[in-house]
């Protein structure tokens, strides 16, 4: 019987895309043993990469449009459907994401979700029945009353006025009013896929762990906690919905708790959603092992990131799981206790990292070789 390779990589920012990562270690599996069939499922968490996994790996199409950007600016966002022809994809990192803003202007008390909100009405003008929002990479702090703006709803301050963009004016909330939010919301399914667990406020809450790499301050990140609560306070009187202490509601800034509210959104895990849609858990039957893979290995590769999801599902099967890693961060060894069974380095020898995204294909494919060889003493096979 040939050897059965399952190859699911996440993409390596700044190097490769989840689909080349994949052909990549696909050339070096068939080097090590040119009669092994080999499943491709590019895949992805909910942040980066999502949207190019889901719609590569179901054979969609990627639309460009013209929509507002994190700072109030018109940028182009790429968003797409999938091969079915009625799920539509949006990367809300596309419209509202932090590397759209250069470090100095990284404000999160003024960056906005209302291009990802824009996004959403165009799949809606298109006639999409679901809708999957992927969370990760955010710039903004808002709890997605940008995106819940564009399409209708309106949020006022006491004196009856229309607040600002960004996530401070929320501290001066006073009323929601979404008689004129967008009826067709109701008649579509919309899933926002995210890795993080975190609640919208607190000390585990959207501003105090993501905030500072937005470019706040401590000052800055209290304030914008106490802005998050204001919100979810007026959202309980007034829409009688309590998104407060709700897992994943802090997500892209809370853009996961205004999905529930104004979109009627279920929060699901990027990966296990992604793996759902994938059909990965029919691919990995049968599978010999699998292969993942992505750029940095470390402790936070343990919360829900696709190596460790795409472990946990083939780990169901009793097939094993190899990580191909650019490069190796403290506690990257615990990750053997979350379904991991090898962990590969896939420098070849020493170098900066810019030489390492110059050859992410080449490295790919000479790691995936060895540890297929490697494997082969396992099995006994000459």
């Amino acid at each position: 019987m040939p050897l059965k390779v399952v190859i699911a990589p996440q993409g390596f920012k700044g190097g490769v895309s989840a689909l080349e990562a994949s052909r990549a270690i696909e050339r070096g599996v068939l080097a090590a043993d040119p009669g092994a069939q080999t499943v491709l499922v590019p895949v992805a968490d909910g942040g980066d990469g999502t949207l190019n996994a889901l719609v590569d790996g179901t054979g969609g199409q990627i639309f460009r449009s013209i929509v507002t950007g994190p700072l109030g600016e018109r940028i182009e966002a790429a968003w797409g459907v999938m091969g079915d022809g009625r799920t539509a994809v949006v990367e809300m990192a596309q419209a509202s994401g932090l590397a759209l803003v250069p470090p100095r202007r990284r404000n999160p008390r003024v960056t906005t979700t209302r291009g990802t909100g824009e996004i959403i009405k165009e799949a809606l003008d298109k006639g999409f029945s679901r809708i999957i929002v992927g969370l990760g990479g955010s710039a903004t702090n808002d709890g997605g009353m940008g995106m819940a703006g564009a399409l209708g709803a309106k949020f006022l301050d006491s004196d009856g006025k229309p607040l600002p963009n960004g996530g401070a004016a929320l501290a001066r909330l006073a009323s929601i009013d979404v008689s004129g939010l967008d009826p067709r919301l109701s008649g579509v399914t919309v899933v926002g896929a995210t890795d993080v667990t975190n609640p919208l406020c607190g000390p585990t809450g959207a501003s105090a762990v993501y905030g500072p790499q937005k470019g706040a301050s401590g000052e800055v990140v209290e304030e914008l906690d106490a802005a998050l609560r204001n919100f979810a306070l007026v959202i309980q009187r007034d829409l009688a919905q309590d998104v407060v202490d709700r897992p994943r509601a802090g997500a892209a800034g809370g853009l996961g708790a205004g999905l529930i509210v104004f979109a009627g959104a279920e929060l699901k895990s990027g990966v296990d959603m992604v793996c759902e849609v994938l059909d990965f858990d029919a691919k990995v039957q049968g599978a010999d092992l699998v292969i993942t893979g992505e750029g940095r290995a470390d402790r936070s590769t343990i919360y829900d990131k696709a190596p460790v999801g795409v472990a946990r599902h083939a780990l169901a099967h009793r097939v094993p799981t190899i990580l191909l890693a650019g490069s190796l961060g403290p506690g990257y060894e615990e990750l053997h206790d979350h379904g991991i069974a090898g962990i590969v380095c896939i420098a070849d020898r020493p170098m900066t990292f810019e030489q390492s995204l110059r050859r992410t294909e080449e490295l790919l494919e000479g790691a995936a070789q060895r540890a297929l060889r490697l494997m082969w003493i396992g099995l006994g096979r000459e």
